[in-house]
């Protein structure tokens, strides 16, 4: 492994954590030695990282601090890259854009070599074969998952059926031809979910439902044995 490589896995093994990490640890997760580790983090330090801590007590990562230029492994790309293309292929016209934009901004930043290998990666994502069902904007549901406001939605199940559900949305799935809204729905006092093509009317309350959306989606996920997402009828 390239020293450069190896101290952008070290900062990334520091990042992944929240408390102290022992360098024994730390040397470990890298299949490096303990003389190399030590280096590697007065290196690191020298550069501008804020680590603190000490051998026989422990490391940690404060905040804020990011090599320069933008790294990132060859794997680490290939995966930014099918990501970024599964997006353009399936997700809604205003995040593929946002997509685009975002590949941009990384590629403007990285070295000439990193560069090459995003734009040439070979990983490709299959065409897409459905056109956009939605006669709502997915935006709305996004900024209200983001903020944790409510919603007020009109829903026309399977059967034809309409509805009108006030939920607490905190979560947006994306499927390879289907998209699902999840949230608490008020009506019927349980997790939902809702297919987006068959939304009709989407508003946002601007009401901040009284959970956080970390715990909604944590009872949420308690809840699912199947994880087949069935929407709501």
């Amino acid at each position: 492994m390239a020293r450069s490589e190896r101290l952008l896995s070290l900062l990334q093994a520091l990042r992944r954590h929240q408390r102290p990490v022992s360098g024994a640890r730390l040397a470990d997760e890298l299949g490096i030695s303990i003389r190399t580790l030590y280096r590697d983090i007065a290196s690191l330090q020298a550069q501008g990282a804020s680590i603190e801590g000490e051998p026989g007590v422990g490391y940690i990562l404060r905040p804020g601090f990011m090599l320069p230029p933008l790294m990132f492994s060859q794997t680490e790309l290939e995966a930014l890259m099918l990501g970024f293309r599964w997006v353009s292929k399936f997700a809604d016209e205003p995040m593929t854009k946002a997509a685009s934009d975002a590949l941009a901004k990384i590629a403007a930043v990285l070295p000439e070599n990193l560069k090459d290998e995003l734009e040439s990666s070979a990983l490709l994502v299959g065409p897409r074969t459905f056109k956009d069902a939605e006669t709502v904007d997915l935006r709305v549901a996004r900024a209200a998952i983001r903020n944790e406001q409510k919603l007020r939605l009109t829903y026309v199940n399977v059967t034809g059926n309409q509805s009108d559900r006030t939920i607490w949305p905190f979560a947006l799935g994306y499927f390879q031809k289907v998209r699902i809204l999840v949230g608490w729905c008020e009506e019927r006092m349980a997790f939902r979910h809702f297919r987006t093509d068959r939304i009709t009317v989407l508003t946002n309350l601007e009401e901040r439902y009284p959970k956080r959306r970390a715990t909604m989606l944590r009872e949420w996920r308690e809840t699912q044995t199947d994880m087949r997402y069935v929407p709501d009828s």
